[in-house]
């Protein structure tokens, strides 16, 4: 996939953890991305959450950060307001606040990839001028 993409909770959960049911495919698809991967905190810190009972998983993690494998995006104050705004925005969803740092993310980076196992809500999702995510795997 050319460009930049983003990379959500699911699929670092799934590549780091082997008994998860989407890790052969979310693996698959690591491999065919350009590396860096782009993500935010709050997906780093709901991996971190969902992966709490596998020590070795969460260093992996951290080690993936080190390394430069995932870049981690800081959240700048001043993009609160446009994070706020798709959270009304999607409340019927309801949008949760990793999701609206991604598709701030989105918009700032100008891409449309992401990785995630969240189709449902990230097909719902939509960017500036009314484009649609490309959503891997």
């Amino acid at each position: 996939m050319a460009g930049e993409t983003l990379v959500d909770a699911g699929p670092l959960v799934a590549i780091l953890h082997r008994d998860d049911p989407d890790h052969d495919a979310c693996v698959g698809t690591l491999r065919t991305l350009s590396d860096p991967l782009l993500t935010t905190w709050a997906p780093i810190a709901e991996a971190m959450y969902l992966l709490e009972g596998s020590r070795d998983a969460r260093d992996a993690l951290l080690q993936m950060i080190e390394r430069g494998a995932v870049q981690v995006e800081h959240i700048q104050i001043d993009e609160i307001p446009s994070i706020r705004a798709l959270m009304r925005k999607y409340s019927d969803l309801p949008m949760d606040f990793a999701d609206a740092t991604l598709v701030n993310l989105a918009e700032k980076k100008n891409t449309i990839n992401i990785f995630t196992l969240d189709r449902r809500d990230f097909g719902i999702y939509r960017l500036s001028r009314r484009r649609t995510f490309r959503i891997v795997p």
